[in-house]
């Protein structure tokens, strides 16, 4: 049996590849740098009472110490159609001056937020606020670790279907499976930080590098 090989060129390929793309629609976005100048307008203070001055640039955010907390808040989260599950945050922190938390991070899981303590309760406390209504220092997250000041601390969060994981300096200090369990926010004004933003507690914080990716 002879093979008929049938080959398309020029206008008819074209055409070819214009339906198949059409077919499949545009590519999703699987990359969000959140310090570029696409996103600049889109932080502001979070307007937490007696917050520190929050400082925005380019390529970093800067968190003067509050009395006690100071916040800033990603505002387009929602209209940027950045994820709410299956997606990655990485992004680095240095806590300046003080002795407590400096990078800690409100995210959302799904609809609930949560925040990622860094540095918390005097200054070493790691953990997950809220699970089932037990904060950071009261879960099955709680962890410790030392913070040295005017150090860069790289963090990885991963936000998956069943289960939530952190890396601090490539240790994961957080690996915990979320399926059946009540997600939220600790009362207060950390809620202030939601859908996605950062605070530091008495302390001088700096942000740098924050990328969201698709999983």
């Amino acid at each position: 049996m002879r093979r008929v090989i049938t080959r398309f060129g020029g206008r008819a390929a074209w055409l070819c590849l214009f339906f198949v793309l059409a077919q499949c629609g545009p590519t999703p976005r699987g990359e969000w740098k959140l310090l570029s100048a696409e996103f600049a307008a889109s932080w502001k203070a979070a307007g937490i009472p007696d917050e520190g001055v929050v400082s925005i640039t380019e390529s970093e955010i800067t968190l003067q110490a509050g009395q006690p907390m100071t916040g800033v808040r990603f505002e387009a989260w929602n209209t940027a159609k950045v994820p709410r599950m299956r997606y990655s945050i990485e992004f680095e922190a240095m806590r300046v001056e003080g002795n407590d938390f400096f990078g800690t991070v409100t995210f959302p899981v799904g609809d609930p937020h949560v925040s990622l303590v860094i540095g918390g309760w005097g200054g070493t406390l790691v953990g997950i606020s809220s699970i089932d209504d037990m904060d950071a220092s009261e879960n099955g997250t709680t962890g410790n670790a030392y913070f040295k000041n005017n150090d860069w601390h790289r963090v990885r969060i991963e936000v998956r279907d069943d289960d939530l994981r952190a890396w601090i300096n490539d240790k994961i200090f957080v690996n915990v499976s979320t399926k059946g369990h009540k997600l939220g926010l600790r009362p207060g004004d950390i809620e202030k930080c939601a859908p996605f933003g950062f605070a530091s507690y008495a302390t001088q914080a700096r942000i740098r590098g924050v990328v969201v990716q698709r999983l």
